[in-house]
């Protein structure tokens, strides 16, 4: 059995999203491992809440802001920006690997490019693997059932 990865798209409301939305009324088609989370703005992404998502059995994250210099909150695709950076950072830190987060800039008419991320992103994380917190969630040795 192939591995299939589990990929969270946080993506801003104006841009981003739209992208998704626009992606979806041309009916391209793209990776169904794509979980899209809409956001108010890139800007509002958290340290915090993109380590979770690795926690929580995300094989790989992105974060999908507007255009630079296209903010509807003025720089908050900077701020995103920036946090991704941090994050990935600390992925290599510790041996988790950075190339699992990634950061992108879209504009609301982008739907072909949504789904080009979409399908880049799962292609990267197939080869990667599954995530070094999810490698052993399929494991069974069977003392968990007997002990039931």
């Amino acid at each position: 059995m192939s591995f299939e990865p589990k990929i969270v798209a946080f993506c801003c409301h104006y841009c981003a999203y739209s992208a998704a939305d626009l992606a979806g009324s041309m009916r391209l088609q793209y990776s169904p491992n794509i979980r899209v989370v809409e956001m108010t703005c890139s800007g509002n992404i958290d340290h915090r809440v993109l380590l979770n998502a690795f926690e929580q059995g995300a094989d790989g994250v992105y974060v999908a802001g507007c255009l630079e210099g296209d903010c509807h909150f003025l720089k908050g695709n900077f701020r995103a920006k920036k946090r991704v950076q941090a994050v990935k950072k600390l992925l290599d830190e510790i041996g988790f690997g950075s190339e699992r987060l990634e950061f992108y800039n879209l504009s609301a008419a982008m739907g072909p490019r949504f789904a080009e991320i979409a399908n880049e992103m799962t292609e990267r994380i197939r080869q990667l693997g599954p995530s070094p917190l999810n490698r052993h969630a399929g494991d069974c040795s069977g003392k968990e059932g007997a002990e039931k």
